[in-house]
């Protein structure tokens, strides 16, 4: 997907977090850190990243993980 320039304007105090991590190289430059920042976001406020990691459970594998070993410990719990 091509890319298009734009301007930013961010504190100071941002502005330099941003750069120490590209100083730490965890992002080559200050565009990649600030693409990164965005596309998370982005991802976040739209739920897309909790839907798809969701989407990826199996309701039968996950029930049979729920139950495992409850009878076992049925035993040992306090009568209510």
């Amino acid at each position: 997907m091509p890319k298009m320039k734009v301007a930013v304007t961010l504190e100071r105090a941002l502005l330099e977090e941003l750069d120490e991590l590209v100083a730490q190289r965890r992002f080559p430059n200050r565009s990649q850190a600030i693409e990164a920042a965005v596309a998370d976001t982005l991802q976040r406020l739209g739920g897309a990243r909790l839907a798809r990691e969701c989407a990826k459970l199996d309701p039968a594998e996950e029930k049979a993980l729920a139950d495992e070993g409850i009878g076992a410990e049925l035993a040992s719990w306090p009568v209510y």
